[in-house]
Formats: structure tokens, C-alpha cells, sequence
């Protein structure tokens, strides 16, 4: 029986394997690629718009090769002379979510998208990878990054000041991650930054989080608005907000989300960081998160503790959302003839490669919605936006319901085996 591996088992085989030393390849501060995505349901297209040098890097400086697999796209940094993999991600866009809505197959859009890597010593080849409709990665565009190049910007569009929320140590040996206020103006100032202290608190208020809450490092940039608020488009509410955040995403009402790739990575490009999260400054209900892309929540719902930390799941751990009742704009997006890539849910075409080795002997698979197994870990019916043929861990979690604290035991090892891949 295969039995899925440990973080640690992983890491051992890739560092045996592979022998990536960062100061063979690189140096100091990251370089930015901004590309666009270019597409509709059957076509998909990459072009290149601008690199940025950057002064910080706030990744692993060990673990620069990904493990996990997960996300729509994975670009891959290679030596140019040699061919060497020396580093690589996986992650979604907004452009891969698009892919599976109706509207998609009726026209053709763009999206502005950003891939960010150490700053090379030497020239290298960026590698760009997309999935098909069997999540199998396929390349589509590669581009040659010479650092000497003096195309390269080395201006910084957007300088605002950055403050320490959380300071455990150097960004290289912890999860770095950047808030960015959106609709906070000047005179919302003080208000942002006791925001910023609540929702760190309400990150480290839910396992697995509070107990690694020293490998956490987070600042926040402090960039204000013209206006309070946000755009709520569906309500002709328009706001002038430094990151342009706006309500109905895909004409979805609480799903908030920002457009405007660009100036988001200028404004998080004034720390170092691992995961971006903006927070709104609003009252509605709302928010997203997109893996390894970034996370948005708003501030003063009565249920804004719930969404930060559930979109954070999203956003750092690749968590897919195990509730199947709520509108969402998407068509198939859990393909049930394909294992999904979220570690949180199956549709039994590969179950042994999910959380099989978590279940209790005894524990029918699928598991039934009786009370006897509600607070087991199981395979009960529905997730993921469908409810038949996709498959969560537990009854409930804080994937599937409005709830504080309560990821289940699957949601937990991913988590942590992604707080372990950053720190270690």
C-alpha cells in the first residue's frame, strides 16, 4: 500500500537529490516577473511585461525547490549553462480560477500575473508550466532573465513605510507575511494598525497556528487610500483605494478580490514577504484567497476572524473549500474522474495518495453522516462546491463551516507541513 510521505521524508529525498545551495546561484533581495496571462477556455497564452529587482527576500533560503504539487501553474528557475532546477513553485491565479466560469467560454481576457524568485547571480531560464483538465503540468513559455540586463527596474513605484507586527527572526527561517491596507485612509491610520494586532491574533487563535507562532514573522505596509472602503460594484459604490479591491468578482457579492496585480506587488514589495493578505476595510461580509497569490479579507464583519483564518487555509496550504451549498461562479471545478490538488479533498480516484493513513480501522470509506463518526477523520460525501462525488476529512471543519478553531486533522498536517517547509 502506498503510504503518503512526511514533510520531513520529502525534504530528506529532494535535499539528497537535488543539493541547491542558495549563494551558488544567488544573492541578495529577489527578482520580480510580471507576465500576463492571456486566454478563454481553449487557449492560454504568456507574455512578459516587466522584471523588477527587489530589495528583500523573504523565502527559504534551503528549501528552494517545491514538494508539494499543488496549484494550476508552476514556474521553474533553471541555470542557464548547466540546466540545473534551482528553484521552483507551484501556484493558481485569478486567470486559472476564470478558466472554469461560463464566462469564459465566450470571450477572451487577460490577467496581470507575478512569478518572484531569488536575484540570480548568473543568467537563467524561467520556465512557465499550466495543468490540463487531468491537473497533468504541461510547459508553455520559457524566458531568458540575464541580471546584468539594465531593463531590469530598480525603482520602486510605490515606497511606504513598514512596520513589525510580529518579529520572530531572520525572513529566510520563517513565513513572512505582508498586510496591505486597502480603503484605509490616513486618518484611518491608527484604526489599521489595531486591526493589523487583532487579526494576528485571530490567526494564532486556531491550530495548528498558535502553536507555531514563533516561526511567524508579519509586517505591514502602511499605504493609505483617497477613500474608505471598497468598490461594491453591484450597488454603483466606487471607492479610490490604493489597492483596488472591489466586491463581485465574478459576479459573486462577497467574493473580494483585486485585479490590479501590479500596483498589489509594488505595495507589498516594501517588506519581505512569503503570502500577501490585504485587509478591507469594510463591514460587509466578504473576501478570497488564491494559492501562493494572495489572500483578502475585511475588517470589521462579525465574522472576520472566521474568513481571515479560512482564507488564509486557501492562500498558504493550498486548502480547497469542503462546502458545497454556497453560490459559486464556477462549472466542474473538481473534474470527478481527476484526483484533486488540495490536500483536503478527493474524489476517491487516488484517496491513497490523500489522508487514507489517517483513518481509524473500522471507519467506513465513505464515511456516513452519522453521529458515531462526526468527530472521526473519514471521507464523508461532499466538497469542494459539489455535493456528490467530492469528499472532505471530517464533518465539519473550518473549510466547510463558519467556525473558529476547527480545522480538522487533514487541514492540520497540511498547514503545518507548510509552516515546516518555510521555517526549517
Amino acid at each position: 500500500m502506498k503510504i503518503k510521505l512526511t514533510l520531513n521524508l520529502i525534504l530528506l529525498q529532494i535535499s539528497l537529490a537535488a543539493q541547491v545551495y542558495f549563494d551558488d546561484y544567488f544573492t541578495e533581495g529577489s527578482l520580480r516577473l510580471d507576465y500576463y496571462h492571456t486566454g478563454n477556455d481553449t487557449l492560454e497564452i504568456y507574455s512578459i511585461d516587466e522584471l523588477y529587482a527587489e530589495p528583500f527576500w523573504g523565502g527559504s533560503k534551503k528549501n528552494l525547490l517545491d514538494v508539494f504539487d499543488y496549484g494550476k501553474h508552476k514556474f521553474v528557475v533553471r541555470d542557464e549553462k548547466t540546466g540545473t532546477e534551482i528553484y521552483s513553485r507551484t501556484y493558481s491565479t485569478l486567470f486559472s480560477e476564470w478558466l472554469t466560469t461560463e464566462e469564459a467560454k465566450h470571450t477572451t481576457k487577460s490577467f496581470s500575473e507575478t512569478v518572484v524568485f531569488p536575484f540570480p547571480k548568473k543568467t537563467v531560464i524561467v520556465e512557465f508550466y499550466s495543468r490540463d483538465k487531468k491537473n497533468i503540468l504541461h510547459k508553455k513559455f520559457e524566458y531568458r532573465v540575464d541580471p546584468s540586463n539594465y531593463f531590469i527596474r530598480r525603482d520602486k513605484p510605490l515606497i511606504f513605510q513598514s512596520v513589525k507586527i510580529l518579529d520572530n527572526g531572520s525572513p529566510s527561517e520563517k513565513v513572512d507575511i505582508v498586510m496591505i491596507p486597502d480603503g484605509y485612509t490616513k486618518s484611518d491610520s491608527a484604526k489599521f494598525l489595531k486591526d493589523a494586532e487583532r487579526f494576528s491574533k485571530y490567526l494564532f487563535g486556531s491550530s495548528p497556528f498558535k502553536e507555531n507562532k514563533d516561526k511567524f514573522n508579519i509586517h505591514a505596509v502602511l499605504s493609505w487610500s483617497e477613500e474608505s472602503g471598497t468598490d461594491i460594484p453591484a450597488e454603483n459604490i466606487w471607492k479610490r483605494t490604493i489597492a483596488n479591491s472591489s466586491f463581485y468578482t465574478f459576479d459573486v457579492d462577497r467574493y473580494l478580490m483585486i485585479y490590479d496585480n501590479k500596483t498589489l506587488r509594488h505595495l507589498a514589495s516594501n517588506a519581505p514577504y512569503d503570502q500577501i493578505y490585504v485587509l478591507v476595510n469594510t463591514n460587509k461580509y466578504g473576501g478570497g484567497s488564491i494559492y501562493n497569490h494572495y489572500s483578502v479579507c475585511v475588517s470589521d464583519n462579525s465574522n472576520s476572524e472566521y474568513i481571515f483564518v479560512h482564507e488564509f487555509g486557501h492562500g498558504f496550504a493550498s486548502l480547497g473549500d469542503e462546502y458545497y451549498t454556497s453560490e459559486v461562479a464556477y462549472s466542474d471545478f473538481y473534474p470527478l474522474d481527476v484526483e484533486p490538488l488540495d490536500p483536503n479533498l478527493t474524489t476517491l480516484v487516488d484517496f491513497e495518495s490523500k489522508w487514507k493513513d489517517l483513518i481509524e480501522e473500522g471507519t467506513p470509506v465513505p464515511t456516513p453522516n452519522s453521529p458515531e463518526f462526526r468527530h472521526k477523520t473519514g471521507v464523508f460525501e461532499g466538497g469542494g462546491y459539489s455535493a456528490k462525488g467530492v469528499y472532505r476529512p471530517a464533518y465539519d471543519c473550518t473549510m466547510k463551516s463558519i467556525s473558529i478553531d476547527n480545522f480538522c486533522a487533514v487541514c492540520r498536517r497540511a498547514i503545518q507541513n507548510m509552516i515546516d517547509f518555510y521555517s526549517n
